[in-house]
């Protein structure tokens, strides 16, 4: 029965079209939720490793910390509940709203790997950009991050698949495109009304996650390649 639940599925086109529209939503999330995760992320880092360099950047950090300690240390589905039905409460406003929230996610532990990689860097690489007469920011920029970002890449990619996982709650919040609910996790349900099996829609879409998630793993693989390869020349 089960067996046949999943080649009902995966044969009939409405139903599989369904499934690979919310397949291409969640990527669609996660790709906008990554790149503000970055921006916030390697902006948070800066601030802070700034911070130790200068004074005028104190405050700056602490309003980093706040963020970093907050976000972190409470649940991603409560963080989405209050954007969503609190700070935006917009008619029409739930996806993008969504977005944003992983987005913010995502920057507070980014910007951790991302501190955590330029300090991984030995500190003579910084004091002998300083010895050269480069600046803070051109020894950072020329030298320091160009290092990071090797060390960076596995736990980037690590939280880039997290992520994409994450983003199946986003069904809690009735997220919808016309009568589409708009997620691959909320397009399982909406097979369901069709095909009366949980476990057979949720093989399918679980399968869809896994391919989705192996090709970022190969991804992540490869640039590691190209940049040992860089780093041997």
């Amino acid at each position: 029965m089960l067996f046949q639940d999943i080649y009902r599925i995966i044969s009939d086109k409405e139903l599989i079209g369904y499934l690979f529209q919310g397949l291409g939503n969640t990527v669609v999330i996660t790709v906008f939720a990554v790149l503000i995760g970055l921006f916030l992320g390697v902006a948070v880092a800066m601030v802070k490793i700034a911070a130790e360099h200068s004074k005028a950047m104190k405050i700056p950090a602490v309003i980093c910390n706040i963020y970093t300690t907050v976000i972190r240390g409470t649940p991603v589905s409560l963080q989405l509940f209050i954007m969503v039905f609190g700070v935006l409460a917009i008619p029409g406003f739930k996806v993008y709203a969504a977005i944003l929230t992983f987005g913010i996610n995502s920057g507070a532990y980014v910007s951790e790997n991302i501190r955590a990689g330029i300090n991984s860097v030995d500190k003579g690489q910084t004091e002998a950009g300083r010895a050269l007469g480069l600046s803070w920011g051109k020894t950072m920029r020329k030298i320091i991050l160009p290092q990071a970002v090797k060390n960076v890449i596995p736990a980037i990619g690590n939280e880039m698949i997290a992520l994409l996982k994450e983003t199946s709650i986003i069904s809690w919040i009735g997220a919808t495109v016309g009568t589409i609910t708009f997620d691959l996790n909320a397009a399982a349900s909406t097979v369901n009304r069709t095909v009366v099996n949980y476990l057979a829609s949720g093989i399918v879409a679980g399968a869809m996650y896994l391919a989705v998630v192996y090709l970022m793993i190969l991804a992540v693989k490869l640039i590691e390649r190209r940049l040992g390869k860089n780093e041997r020349r």
